[in-house]
Protein backbone atom coordinates (compact mmCIF):
# COMPACT_ATOMS: atom_id res chain seq x y z
CA UNK A 1 0.00 0.00 0.00
CA UNK A 2 1.88 2.95 -1.23
CA UNK A 3 1.24 6.49 -0.86
CA UNK A 4 2.60 9.33 -2.26
CA UNK A 5 4.47 9.81 0.63
CA UNK A 6 6.01 5.93 0.59
CA UNK A 7 8.67 5.39 -1.44
CA UNK A 8 9.78 2.08 -3.05
CA UNK A 9 11.96 -0.56 -1.73
CA UNK A 10 14.06 0.06 -5.09
CA UNK A 11 14.09 3.46 -4.38
CA UNK A 12 14.78 3.14 -0.78
CA UNK A 13 17.77 1.15 -1.59
CA UNK A 14 19.25 3.66 -4.17
CA UNK A 15 19.24 6.03 -1.92
CA UNK A 16 20.63 4.32 0.90
CA UNK A 17 18.32 5.04 3.35
CA UNK A 18 18.75 3.20 6.87
CA UNK A 19 15.96 0.85 7.82
CA UNK A 20 14.90 3.05 10.31
CA UNK A 21 13.80 5.89 8.43
CA UNK A 22 11.68 3.46 6.17
CA UNK A 23 8.58 5.30 7.32
CA UNK A 24 5.10 6.83 5.69
CA UNK A 25 6.96 10.16 4.98
CA UNK A 26 10.28 8.64 3.10
CA UNK A 27 9.52 9.60 -0.45
CA UNK A 28 10.05 13.10 1.17
CA UNK A 29 13.42 12.23 2.69
CA UNK A 30 14.96 11.47 -0.41
CA UNK A 31 14.76 14.53 -1.97
CA UNK A 32 15.74 16.09 1.44
CA UNK A 33 18.95 14.27 1.29
CA UNK A 34 19.93 15.05 -2.09
CA UNK A 35 19.50 18.45 -1.37
CA UNK A 36 21.23 17.78 2.06
CA UNK A 37 24.19 16.33 0.17
CA UNK A 38 24.03 18.91 -2.96
CA UNK A 39 24.46 21.71 -0.38
CA UNK A 40 27.22 20.63 2.23
CA UNK A 41 24.19 20.51 4.61
CA UNK A 42 24.12 24.25 5.05
CA UNK A 43 21.52 24.68 7.77
CA UNK A 44 20.29 27.56 6.00
CA UNK A 45 19.56 25.49 2.64
CA UNK A 46 16.92 23.08 1.94
CA UNK A 47 14.24 24.76 4.16
CA UNK A 48 11.23 24.02 2.19
CA UNK A 49 12.21 20.30 1.75
CA UNK A 50 12.84 19.94 5.13
CA UNK A 51 9.67 21.69 6.28
CA UNK A 52 7.75 19.42 3.97
CA UNK A 53 9.79 16.13 5.41
CA UNK A 54 8.64 17.50 8.94
CA UNK A 55 5.06 18.08 8.33
CA UNK A 56 4.60 14.88 7.44
CA UNK A 57 6.44 13.32 10.40
CA UNK A 58 4.23 15.49 12.60
CA UNK A 59 0.74 14.55 10.51
CA UNK A 60 1.99 10.89 10.85
CA UNK A 61 2.29 11.09 14.49
CA UNK A 62 -0.56 12.56 14.92
CA UNK A 63 -2.41 10.07 13.03
CA UNK A 64 -0.93 7.48 14.87
CA UNK A 65 -1.94 9.23 18.61
CA UNK A 66 -5.68 9.38 17.15
CA UNK A 67 -5.79 5.88 16.21
CA UNK A 68 -4.16 4.96 19.80
CA UNK A 69 -6.50 7.13 21.84
CA UNK A 70 -9.73 5.56 19.70
CA UNK A 71 -8.17 2.09 20.40
CA UNK A 72 -7.84 2.66 24.46
CA UNK A 73 -11.61 4.35 24.37
CA UNK A 74 -12.93 1.62 22.91
CA UNK A 75 -11.10 -1.19 25.23
CA UNK A 76 -12.40 1.41 28.19
CA UNK A 77 -15.90 0.73 26.92
CA UNK A 78 -15.50 -3.12 26.87
CA UNK A 79 -14.30 -3.04 30.67
CA UNK A 80 -17.36 -0.93 31.05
Amino acid sequence: MASLTTASQEELKAHKVPLGWRDQCSALLIPLNVCRKDKYYLPWECGHERHAYEKCQWEDYMRRMKALSKKQLAEKAEEE
